[in-house]
């Protein structure tokens, strides 16, 4: 018996990266996983992949920034078995950053859609089945950016930064129901839009870590296990650091 057994788990922007790598835990922990994402290729792929495994996964494309489409994913998987017991509120836009003055009315708009209120769509359209049973965990992966300031990027560290007072708020309204919101915080983790080993940037990341090393998705994607599951059951409005001691400066 996996440490997810028999729930039914949602995770947006689960075709790459890390969103991959939890829906590939979750499902290897016996979640029924509901992937969400706008490449219906890789997520298609990732999904008949999790299957060929033995585990129970399958993709529904939908943009986390339109109401229409988040509203329908929910659905969609709460028709399963009538409910909804995990939502992990993982895409995000990352585009080109830039500072204040450089930043554009678009990026900011896009950030803002994606990344904040696509968590707020999932979470608004999840709760009411959570409700019913008394019972769910919400993790919203933000980002280290949103505890610690980082350059070039004010868009995106504004939206997930909102999103960690976002977390804190619904964890608190909701804790009367049983509904556990926390937030994981990655720091410099392993992905296709990583820099090349080498880069100045990548060097840069090694060095703010106290591991030397960068992280890994499936890393992460244990710790959003660990808050999905039971064994987290007394940790609500937390957020956990996954970033190899960068914010323990």
């Amino acid at each position: 018996m996996g440490r997810l057994n028999d729930k039914v788990a949602i995770v947006t922007g689960a075709a790459h990266g890390i969103g991959r790598a939890i829906a590939e835990l979750f499902a290897e922990e016996d979640a029924s996983v509901y992937m969400i994402d706008i490449d219906a290729s890789a997520g298609e792929e990732t999904a008949a992949r999790i299957r060929a495994g033995g585990g129970r996964a399958r993709f529904c494309r939908a943009d986390v920034a339109e109401p229409q489409e988040a509203a329908a994913a929910v659905a969609r998987a709460a028709s399963e078995a009538g409910r909804v017991d995990v939502l992990c509120n993982n895409a995000a836009y990352l585009g080109v950053f830039h500072d204040a003055l450089g930043a554009t009315a678009e990026e900011w708009e896009r950030s803002i859609r994606v990344t904040l209120m696509g968590a707020e769509r999932f979470t608004r359209e999840a709760l009411p089945w959570m409700m019913r049973r008394a019972s769910g965990s919400i993790v919203n992966v933000v980002s280290i950016q949103g505890l610690v300031g980082a350059r070039d990027s004010v868009a995106y560290t504004t939206a997930k930064a909102g999103l960690v007072g976002f977390t804190r708020s619904v964890a608190y309204d909701f804790g009367k129901h049983n509904i556990r919101v926390n937030a994981l915080a990655p720091g410099a983790i392993e992905t296709r839009i990583s820099p090349a080993p080498g880069e100045d940037l990548h060097r840069r990341q090694i060095e703010n870590t106290f591991l030397g090393r960068i992280g890994k998705p499936r890393e992460v994607a244990a710790a959003a296990l660990f808050l999905a599951s039971d064994e987290a059951s007394y940790v609500t409005g937390a957020v956990l650091a996954v970033d190899g001691g960068w914010t323990a400066r």
